[in-house]
């Protein structure tokens, strides 16, 4: 709960601003928002309407009310509805199943979005700056959707401390106040750059270039916007629109392109390969075969093979050829070596190599850079075998008088409960959701928690999505471990730990030279 108000979803939600102010007309603006609540029907979007309110007593100065020097003036005193008028549209939008949005330009207008129960309040890029504006729209307690036209980063890193010091559930919309926007002028990679600096807040894409370029949405989508916004009307013989607002038939072919990238784009998160790419990549692979007569049990040299496509059922695929198999049976000249020879089991060697690359991927994923002077060690409570499901991998920075480790966790991994009877330790949590379970206790902890666990206290911890956490702690002892399951203690210290020396070169304690044969 934020200000007494449920988080708003502002993902995958369409805005139709109403352009214009639709003319005044209270009949034009009830046909717009019945042809957009058709579009969002059709295609299965979320969608809403937004009005642009103006307390016109106030927000013009008195002498300025006949003043041509500003365009825009004219234009809002002819286009000035009623409390009544305008409730009648918000009563339509809500009706067809949108959500009601309005941009208020002054204090007095949000009084206008409470009394006619508005959902949402977007504020216009001219006035992400209005700090008595935004006072009086934080006080409403509503969800808040800012633009940013002709904002620098800076001018947007004041409007997010604003909000988050006051509690208010916002998202960015990414946006150029040229009107319309040239396509050269769009500046889509701003989207990446809001999100990477505003983890956790929804950035989306406020429009107004040519109604007619399909291109910006897609980009937008795929540098992550999920709220798109665009100007609306409907022309008639006494109407026409501007530069850049859209026709019906427009919006619905704008729609209908954020479809098509969403459906190019995928789902979120690591992509599923379907069993027909698998097909089709192996019908292009190379099978090993023998290259002279191979007796039974003897050695195979790669004199003794070649490669060649196609690959066979059954038969090893090239890249899992490594030099030294043991012939299971007698081959002629030609004939496919079996796969059977080196089995899909993974070998020790198999296992830690697999985890350096994952570790290293959600290092570089969280952008956490690591310098040439650390040492990795993977902890496997029972055995590399069950790696997957119980153990960890420790990166240790330093270790003095003070001690600092990268705990990093795949997902699936859990690490046993234990104590420690000399080390005080703090954890930060720096990427992902992780578990801790203290004193029989379970925490949920996300990125910027931290936890102390102090000597003597039983922990364990573990995440079902992968996580990295700081250990920051006094000087760290290799024999200050204690688990709760005694198993653990009793086995060897090699099946239970594996020591990197230098994972660039992938150089390992306790992993035999024949287990290193054949490379990754």
């Amino acid at each position: 709960m934020l200000n007494g108000n449920q988080k708003f979803d502002f993902n995958d939600l369409f805005i139709f601003e109403m352009a214009n102010n639709h003319q005044g007309l209270k009949e034009h603006g009830l046909k717009i928002i019945n042809a957009m609540a058709d579009i969002a029907d059709r295609q299965g979007v979320r969608a809403a309407v937004k009005l642009q309110f103006r307390d016109l007593d106030t927000f013009i100065h008195p002498d300025w009310r006949e003043s041509k020097d500003n365009k825009h003036i004219p234009r809002f005193l002819s286009t000035r509805l009623t409390d009544e008028e305008f409730g009648a549209l918000v009563e339509e939008t809500k009706r067809r199943g949108m959500v009601s949005i309005c941009t208020p330009f002054d204090e007095p207008s949000v009084d206008r979005i409470e009394r006619l129960g508005i959902e949402v309040v977007k504020i216009g890029s001219c006035s992400a700056h209005d700090w008595p504006l935004l006072e009086r729209v934080a006080a409403a307690g509503k969800p808040v959707i800012c633009s940013t036209g002709g904002l620098t980063v800076r001018d947007i890193d004041k409007i997010v401390s604003f909000f988050q010091k006051r509690a208010v559930h916002f998202a960015l919309m990414h946006c150029v106040a040229m009107y319309p926007a040239p396509n050269n002028k769009l500046h889509l990679n701003q989207i990446e750059i809001m999100r990477t600096r505003y983890p956790g807040i929804t950035i989306g894409f406020s429009t107004h270039e040519d109604p007619s370029n399909m291109n910006a949405i897609r980009v937008a989508y795929a540098k992550g916007a999920r709220i798109f916004e665009k100007h609306v009307g409907f022309p008639t013989d006494e109407i026409s629109l501007n530069a850049y607002s859209a026709t019906p038939q427009q919006a619905e072919a704008w729609i209908g392109a954020y479809k098509e990238a969403a459906e190019a784009c995928g789902h979120e998160g690591e992509r599923t390969i379907e069993e027909k790419e698998i097909a089709d990549l192996k019908s292009l692979m190379r099978g090993v075969y023998a290259k002279e007569e191979i007796s039974k049990g003897s050695v195979i040299t790669r004199e003794k093979v070649f490669f060649a496509m196609p690959l066979q059922e059954g038969q090893l695929v090239s890249g899992r050829w490594a030099e030294g198999l043991v012939a299971d049976r007698d081959y002629e000249v030609n004939e496919g070596v079996s796969s059977a020879l080196r089995p899909e089991r993974p070998s020790k060697k198999d296992i830690v190599y697999h985890s350096i690359h994952a570790v290293k991927g959600m290092l570089n994923m969280a952008r956490i850079p690591l310098n040439h002077d650390f040492a990795v060690e993977l902890s496997h409570h029972y055995g590399i075998d069950r790696f997957h499901e119980t153990g960890c991998t420790i990166v240790e920075c330093f270790n003095r008088e003070y001690a600092k480790k990268l705990i990093v966790q795949l997902p699936g991994q859990w690490n046993p409960e234990h104590f420690h009877k000399r080390k005080d330790e703090t954890f930060h949590v720096l990427a992902g959701l992780l578990e801790v379970q203290v004193n029989g206790r379970r925490k949920a902890l996300e990125p910027g928690d931290t936890l102390w666990v102090p000597r003597g206290v039983v922990h364990g911890f573990g995440t079902a999505t992968g996580s990295i956490f700081e250990e920051i702690s006094t000087t760290s002892h290799a024999d200050d471990s204690f688990y709760a399951d005694r198993h653990i203690a009793a086995l060897p210290r090699e099946d239970r730990k594996t020591r990197l020396l230098n994972w660039g070169q992938h150089q390992m304690e306790d992993i035999t030279e024949e287990e290193l044969a054949g490379g990754v």
